[in-house]
């Protein structure tokens, strides 16, 4: 029966073995489901006896931590469940930022006249994360796999799209017969034409909230704070240290809104 929940989970996150594959977790999905709803319960029991006790000082009815419990134990697993989708995205940033630096040094090796496995061989050993992908592949190959079935099995564990084009194109030169060095650098200049067009787009994007950010969490809190405090002076009016921590307190909120919308712009990268 607790299998055949377990089971009923993790079919509501169809996408959770792919996740799980593609951050590179070497765990079951019903084992990390599992897991979770451990983790999920000590946490949330956690955050519920604190707030019990918060309450018994606040003389608020303790029935809200009851009601609050099932709210919290849900947000919190639906939080852990979704953190292999997190780390996957991650590794995409990754990947991405090396792979047109890969996709030439790859080029150049096979230009070279170094044949493709061993081009491959020395692409994994000299980038970081681009590297782990290719590693991969040699593994997959030296356990007796052919190179394209190796190529095709990591193209399907890969979370960035870009690579998976690369490699696809890798496999469609090995099966039509085509030119590899041809087809990989069409897709690395496709790759470099469209990081080129997302960095205009973060530019214009980022001129607008530079100048919002200058206005409305630079220049208007200081001029607001010295004018609160001038005229403070003038009608005998007194700010008290809780009304200047919540002032600094909005500030900063303010400040680190704008950080987090520049940092996602960032990323998207």
């Amino acid at each position: 029966m607790k299998k055949d929940y377990i089971g009923i989970i993790v079919k509501r996150f169809p996408y959770l073995r792919m996740n799980l594959a593609q951050a590179g977790m070497n765990i079951k999905a019903e084992d990390f489901v599992k897991k979770k709803l451990i983790d999920s319960l000590i946490v949330s029991v956690t955050l519920t006896i604190t707030l019990f006790f918060f309450l018994l000082k606040t003389g608020t009815s303790l029935w809200f931590t009851l009601l609050a419990f099932p709210i919290v134990y849900a947000g919190i697993f639906f939080f852990f469940i979704n953190t292999p989708k997190a780390v996957a995205m991650r590794k995409v940033r990754d990947i991405d930022h090396e792979i047109a630096y890969a996709g030439r040094f790859l080029l150049i090796e096979i230009s070279a006249g170094v044949p493709l496995f061993d081009a491959i061989k020395n692409v994994a050993d000299n980038f970081e994360f681009i590297g782990k992908h290719f590693k991969d592949i040699v593994k997959r190959v030296e356990i007796g796999k052919p190179l394209e079935q190796a190529l095709n099995e990591v193209m399907e564990l890969t979370p960035s799209d870009n690579f998976r084009k690369l490699l696809f194109s890798i496999v469609n030169s090995l099966k039509t017969g085509a030119d590899v060095s041809q087809s990989i650098e069409g897709i690395v200049e496709q790759i470099s034409r469209e990081k080129i067009i997302r960095l205009k787009d973060y530019g214009k994007k980022l001129n607008p909230i530079v100048m919002f950010y200058l206005i409305i969490a630079v220049i208007a809190p200081s001029l607001g704070v010295a004018i609160t405090t001038l005229l403070s002076s003038f009608l005998g009016l007194s700010l008290s240290l809780t009304s200047l921590l919540g002032i600094s307190f909005f500030i900063g909120v303010l400040q680190l809104t704008f950080i987090t919308i520049l940092d996602n712009l960032r990323k998207g990268l």
